[in-house]
């Protein structure tokens, strides 16, 4: 798996008044909502457990969508991180 880095200035972090896990999955939710993840993709943006970003996309009232493309990628993850054959 292959990790890509972005560079967000101090100033803009402080100005946000956001850590860089809350800014992640404040990018994790956008995306999300905007069907550019899937929930399990958005959710390994976020670093969070499945529980965690439900709770997380609930407490903002956002629905969840979740479909064959969504369960598929999931699936795929889920084989590729060894969970399931």
């Amino acid at each position: 798996m292959a990790i890509v880095s972005i560079e967000i200035p101090g100033e803009v972090m402080h100005a946000a008044h956001m850590t860089p896990d809350e800014l992640k999955q404040e990018l994790a939710i956008h995306l999300f909502q905007e069907e550019k993840l899937s929930f399990g993709k958005a959710r390994e943006l976020a670093g969070l457990t499945v529980w965690e970003f439900q709770n997380l996309l609930g407490s903002r009232n956002i629905l969840l969508h979740y479909g064959v493309e969504e369960y598929e990628d999931d699936l795929k993850t889920l084989k590729e991180i060894g969970r399931i054959p």
